[in-house]
Parts: C-alpha cells; structure tokens; sequence
C-alpha cells in the first residue's frame, strides 16, 4: 500500500510537536493520545493497528505485536473529510525533538525504541522487530523487541532533549542504551560489556553500552526521558528527607 504524502510543519524549540498538514483524502496515523489539535473538516477513528491487516487472523497478528511492543492495541486515523486543506498536530508527552524520517530515502524501513513513534502516513505499516543478539534482549534498555516501521512515506518520531544524527560507513558506535531513538537498514544492533570491573562499577556509565555497526543512518537522544524521571526522582526523595530531618 503505496503511503500518503503528507506535508508538515515542525513548532517550537525545546518542546516540539509536529503540524501535519492533510489534503483532501489524506490520512496519518498516530499513537493514541498524541493529537494536539485538529481543524475543521478533520474527523478521526480509532482502529486496530495500523490499516495494514487484512482479515480477522491478520488483525490479531497485529494485536499480538502491539501487545508485545507494550504498546496500545488501538491507533488512531486522522483523515481530511473537506474540500481543502485542513491541519493536525501531534507532541510527546514530554519535551524533545521531533524527528521526521522520510522511508523511502533510507530504504524503506526504520527500527527505533517502541516510545519513540509519534505519527507516520497513512500506508506505513507498524510491526516489530526482534533483537538476532541474546544479550541485546535480555540486557538492553529496549528489551528483546524494537519497532519496525516500513513504507514509503514520512514517519516522525520523537527524541528527549536534542537529537544527533549520525551517518555510519562501515563504523561502530557505541552510546548508553537509553539515547537511542533508531536506526536504518544496515545498522548491526547488540549489547556489550561496558569495560573493566571498575569502570562498570565506579564510572558512572553503567555496565552495558548498545553498540551500532555498519553502514547506515543512526538517530540518537540527548535526554532519555527514563534518565530524566530518574533525577527528578532522586531530587524528589532527596527533597522529602530534607523536610523530614528539618522537622526532627
């Protein structure tokens, strides 16, 4: 199902969201709960996966993905029902970056975190992708299941903080699990050892790093928003300690 060709329009700075701008007929799909706001004449549904199943055995293939993603089984389509352009916007629930990834120019298909999808054309289809490497599935911050979005459409994703784009030529890269928003076709994924005992102990970094090789487009996240619910958990528990011994 050749996808939609939708136009956008990024907004902000620090907290983005991403304006998908719909001609009569067109349709983008989105995680549930990610629309900002809509303008007249868009009218949306909320449907099993993607669009792309046919049939009651292929819908429940794609319930059974979404589930193992831990994601919601339902997505919802936003379709322009007008005579004339009308407009939807869609944000992450936290601040960062909004990533737009056009598939057809990297192959036709992306492999990112399960949290990082935001929205993508109608026609892409929303699967998953299994880890080849046992240590990438029990020992990495994504779990033995990435997301694979194929198509020949635009995809945007969302990344904490800034995000980095890296161009790999037959390299390897090597970066905390946690920063990682995807990746193209080519890109080799596996978990290692981070280093010696005391580095891995004392340095701070944690004992294993996600390493990336071979050639192909890598997207990484500055701010992991599991690292940021962690400071403000630390600070929060900090802050209550504090309130307490001032009492005593």
């Amino acid at each position: 199902m050749a996808s939609h060709q939708l136009d956008y329009e990024i907004l902000g700075a620090h907290a983005q969201s991403v304006e998908i701008i719909l001609d009569p007929g067109e349709t983008v799909i989105a995680e549930a709960g990610a629309m900002n706001y809509m303008t007249e004449g868009v009218r949306f549904e909320t449907r099993m996966g993607d669009g792309s199943e046919s049939g009651v055995l292929g819908k429940l293939w794609g319930m059974g993905k979404r589930m193992l993603t831990g994601e919601s089984l339902f997505m919802t389509h936003f379709s322009n029902h007008g005579k004339r352009q009308a407009r939807v916007a869609f944000a992450a629930p936290y601040p960062g970056t909004v990533v737009p990834v056009d598939l057809a120019e990297i192959g036709g298909t992306l492999i990112c975190q399960k949290d990082s999808f935001l929205c993508a054309a109608r026609g892409t289809e929303i699967g998953i992708s299994f880890s080849k490497r046992i240590g990438a599935g029990f020992f990495g911050g994504e779990g033995f299941i990435l997301q694979r979005l194929s198509g020949d459409g635009l995809a945007f994703l969302h990344a904490g903080g800034a995000v980095i784009r890296k161009e790999l030529r037959d390299e390897t890269l090597r970066l905390d699990t946690g920063c990682l928003v995807g990746f193209s076709r080519g890109i080799d994924y596996d978990i290692q050892l981070a280093g010696g005992l005391k580095s891995m102990l004392f340095g701070g970094e944690g004992i294993l790093l996600a390493t990336l090789k071979g050639t192909g487009t890598v997207w990484l996240q500055s701010l992991p928003f599991s690292r940021l619910a962690e400071r403000v958990y630390e600070s929060t528990v900090k802050a209550r300690e504090d309130v307490r011994g001032g009492g005593d």
